[in-house]
């Protein structure tokens, strides 16, 4: 157990059964349907003495409990942008936070969501990212569709209905409206998190101008493409996360054939998922590593 915000005691991987941890990895990604996931999970919700909704209810976010920023906090300033994506939907929508008072222009960082679209959990990554004195953009890819539903499963329902290639170009679009922020200093980075972090090794096979990206556990971009990539990249991995880490290997070929200039990390012990801090997959001293670093590089590649 580890603790939330108010104190109160909160399950973390270790009080899952591994299979479980399996089968809700499929769930949320798509490999299965709730029903699916409750029948698979019974006989294990039976020998922890509760159900396969109580297993369920447990696995899933718990946004208010895990905020670590309040919307509302003095030391920011937070709105809701809309601008031009002509080769996607036509329009996108990005949450924007930055520091109330900047001394000097900022570094941009792109924040890209999991594939549940924009939910609290990511506009809390990113007001955490404008504390460490950066502007972050966090666009929501549901934005064509109404915009997150406010619920994880309805999210995901929609974002399956998305289509893949303009929703690839509406971050296109972001990243390029990003850099042009005002009271940004013309330096962008990017963060993403599963999906996101499949954006992000997207959009660096895209952007010349992107200078640095963190992809947290996420799919290769095409590997033809890897070619193309001029920033710099720290690619975090999770230890049971078999799917992406398959994706590593041949992606790790084509970077270093390129000549990219890359590290890579896998965490002991830690699930798919491990940064987001709603869920028991969170892994705090994981990510206490993986955080540093990736504001170490983009201190490093974008303050120059």
């Amino acid at each position: 157990m580890s603790d939330d915000q108010n104190g109160r005691r909160r399950p973390t991987a270790a009080d899952f059964h591994p299979e479980v941890l399996r089968l809700f990895d499929q769930y949320v990604h798509g490999g299965m349907d709730r029903r699916m996931f409750l029948d698979r999970a019974a006989r294990h919700a039976l020998a922890a003495g509760t159900t396969a909704a109580g297993l369920l209810a447990a696995l899933s976010p718990d946004f208010a409990g895990a905020q670590k920023v309040a919307p509302a906090d003095a030391r920011l300033r937070t709105e809701w942008a809309e601008f031009a994506s002509p080769a996607g939907y036509g329009k996108a929508k990005a949450y924007v936070a930055r520091p109330a008072q900047a001394a000097a222009a900022l570094p941009v960082v792109l924040v890209v969501h999991e594939n549940r679209g924009l939910n609290p959990h990511i506009e809390d990554v990113a007001r955490r990212l404008a504390l460490e004195n950066f502007i972050a953009v966090a666009p929501d890819a549901l934005f064509p569709l109404g915009g997150y539903p406010g619920d994880e499963d309805k999210a995901r329902e929609r974002f399956a209905q998305l289509d893949a290639a303009k929703t690839r170009e509406d971050f296109v679009a972001a990243a390029q409206w990003a850099r042009g922020l005002a009271g940004g200093n013309g330096r962008l980075g990017a963060v993403g998190f599963c999906w996101g972090g499949g954006t992000v090794n997207m959009l660096a096979t895209r952007m010349p101008e992107l200078a640095a990206g963190a992809p947290f556990y996420g799919p290769a971009p095409a590997l033809d493409q890897v070619k193309n990539v001029k920033a710099q990249l720290l690619l975090v991995f999770a230890d049971q996360d078999e799917r992406i880490n398959a994706t590593w290997p041949p992606y790790e070929s084509a970077l270093q054939a390129a000549g990219v200039r890359f590290e890579a990390f896998k965490f002991a012990g830690t699930q798919h998922g491990f940064h987001n801090n709603t869920t028991p997959r969170f892994d705090e001293a994981a990510v206490r590593q993986a955080w540093s670093r990736t504001l170490a590089l983009f201190n490093r590649m974008l303050r120059a």
